[in-house]
């Protein structure tokens, strides 16, 4: 933008002073030829968009169905001591020995044991993924074992869960 200082003429005993205007021509030229996006532009961008967030979904999905099952695995895994002191003593191991606890994760009730013990001392404690956990993990069974010998063994069994997935499984358990 230029501003010229303007000039003085005379006609006559008058005096006049011209007037030079700022020129905005180049600005106006800039602003035509930007201005804005195209389609192609606009639909390329939603497009990277979508897959981002489809990509991003199901990630998110997944690390949701990990830790459903972690959590599912902990919470039995925090039997495990009660159970052995049950077997130990010779005791039982219904629900209210072991101090059980239905999980919003599981189907369990307070009315049906989770745990059993065979003569030999080795036995389960066992529950069944429903209630709040996602559809996917729906029937499946989280099962911890427990040898004659006193070692447990952390079980999962994906067979009555239709969508199951060998990703979701803890690296602590076995998957049969």
């Amino acid at each position: 933008m230029e501003q010229g200082s303007g000039s003085l003429f005379a006609l006559g005993s008058a005096r006049f002073k011209t007037l030079n205007f700022i020129d905005f021509s180049d600005e106006i030229n800039m602003h035509k030829q930007s201005a804005g996006f195209s389609l192609i532009e606009l639909m390329i961008v939603i497009a990277i968009i979508g897959i981002i967030a489809g990509i991003s979904f199901t990630s998110y999905q997944n690390s949701l169905l990990k830790t459903q099952l972690n959590r599912a695995v902990g919470e039995l895994a925090i039997y495990k001591s009660a159970f052995e002191v049950q077997v130990a003593n010779g005791g039982s191991v219904a629900n209210t020995d072991l101090g059980y606890v239905p999980s919003p994760l599981t189907n369990g009730s307070a009315a049906t044991d989770i745990g059993f013990v065979n003569a030999d001392g080795s036995g389960h404690i066992q529950v069944t993924l429903g209630g709040n956990a996602h559809p996917n993990l729906a029937r499946v069974i989280v099962r911890f074992e427990r040898s004659s010998a006193g070692s447990w063994q952390c079980v999962i069994d994906p067979s009555a869960a239709s969508r199951w997935s060998d990703e979701f499984s803890p690296g602590s358990c076995t998957v049969i």
